[in-house]
Formats: structure tokens, sequence, C-alpha cells
């Protein structure tokens, strides 16, 4: 065999948050907004952290699918894909504590 009949491709695995048209649509767009602007604001204060606006924004977006949670997350509170899991999962948990 040659070299070129020996190799094989293999996909590269993507982990890439959801683009908009991927997205659930929102139960209530509005409190999405809202909790976007909120944690906006929320990151212009310095002494303020990702989290706090994370677990402030939770709040107003508890009933929204994950996907649209992390999404709020990744454009209200600044953080990555990943890191807006993090906090999605620990919020999500605080609030299950809580109840």
């Amino acid at each position: 065999m040659s070299p070129e009949e020996t190799k094989t491709e293999t996909p590269a695995a993507t982990t890439q948050a959801p683009t908009p048209a991927q997205l659930p649509k929102a139960t209530n767009p509005a409190a999405v907004k809202k909790a976007v602007a909120l944690g906006k604001e929320i990151r212009k204060q310095p002494e303020k952290t990702k989290a706090d606006a994370a677990r402030a924004m939770f709040e107003l977006v508890s009933g929204e699918p994950r996907e649209i949670i992390i999404q709020a997350f990744v454009d209200g509170a600044g953080l990555t894909s990943k890191g807006a899991q993090t906090y999605f999962y620990n919020c999500k948990r605080k609030a299950k504590k809580a109840e």
C-alpha cells in the first residue's frame, strides 16, 4: 500500500456554540434582552465579577431553555461558551438547592 492509501481522514470534533439560527426560541424574549442589558451594566461596575453578572441574569431567565441562557451569559456577562456552560450549571444547582 502506498502512503496515500493508508491515510484516513478523521473528522475533527467541533464543539462550537450554536449559531442564532440553531437556538430554540426564547419563551420570554423581553426577559432575555433585559438580562443581557443587566449583565452588561453589572460588568461595568469594577467591584462586580462575571459570576455576579451571571447570577443576576439567571434570576431573570431561569425559565428559558439552556441554550438561550448560555447565549445570554455570553452576550451579557462576557463569558466564553465553556465558561457560560459552567456558570449555568452552578446557577441551576444553587437555585435547586435553595428550593
